[in-house]
């Protein structure tokens, strides 16, 4: 049931971590990807560069995937920054910048892909699906990412009210939005870095710890752990599944 042959998937993001690993599960279990990045990705089976911050990208993203393929099954809006920043020394144009990135971006892709998303709800077992990257950030909050934060928790509501909607316009098409806790990825280094050089924490390694400590599993994911929950969710499988959050974070909002 978690098969995707014959489907086609739109990954933004795709150059980092979890963008990576997600074309690689959607492509393992049978789906056509296609990858956009800032910088054209290489893994999947067309790899194209997009901000996903620009209207007419989305437009001109839009009437490519209706080009070549006439339909889009499934869309995962994987793309997104982190700013670690104190509230006192954040700027409002590098607020307006996560959310641009995090929230905005993903309101133009169900605006510019909702016909061809429909087209696929027609016919698809088990609807068209989109998921919708938050975090456990979007959930509870914390320190020093308020923007971040902010941003992801917008996520988790705009997903929902998008699956309301589309439900109510019986559009059959399914939205939810996936909550990781720290994974093993360069945003999450970046992340870690940053900790220490405001004096959240001595030294890196003295961060990682405090991050590991607040995950009853006792580590970091891994961005394949993530992949196999955005897989299960494009599939029949997660049919009756729809405005929910699938967290994967190893026990973090679970104490």
């Amino acid at each position: 049931m978690t098969a995707l042959k014959d489907s086609i998937a739109l990954v933004t993001g795709a150059g980092g971590g979890i963008g990576r690993a997600t074309v690689a599960a959607l492509r393992e279990a049978g789906a056509e990807v296609i990858a956009t990045d800032l910088k054209a990705p290489d893994c999947g089976d067309l790899n194209l560069v997009q901000d996903v911050t620009s209207e007419q990208g989305w437009a001109d993203l839009a009437a490519e995937v209706e080009r070549r393929y006439g339909r889009l099954d499934c869309l995962v809006n994987n793309a997104g920054i982190a700013i670690v920043a104190t509230i006192a020394e954040d700027t409002l144009e590098s607020w307006r910048k996560v959310q641009s990135v995090n929230v905005e971006s993903i309101f133009l892709s169900l605006n510019a892909l909702l016909p061809l998303l429909r087209k696929s709800g027609e016919t698809r077992k088990g609807g068209a699906s989109v998921v919708n990257l938050s975090s456990v950030g979007g959930i509870g909050g914390a320190p020093l990412m308020t923007s971040y934060c902010t941003s992801k928790g917008a996520v988790r509501l705009l997903s929902k009210s998008a699956a309301m909607e589309f439900a109510a316009l019986d559009y059959n098409i399914r939205v939810n939005s996936v909550h990781p806790g720290g994974i093993e990825t360069a945003m999450m280094e970046d992340i870690i870095t940053r900790y220490a050089e405001i004096g959240a924490a001595p030294d890196k390694e003295t961060a990682r710890k405090a991050v590991d400590a607040q995950h009853p599993l006792k580590r970091w994911g891994k961005p394949e752990e993530i992949a196999g929950g955005i897989v299960y969710l494009c599939s029949s499988a997660a049919s009756f599944v729809t405005g929910t959050e699938l967290v994967i974070d190893g026990g973090f909002t679970a104490h």
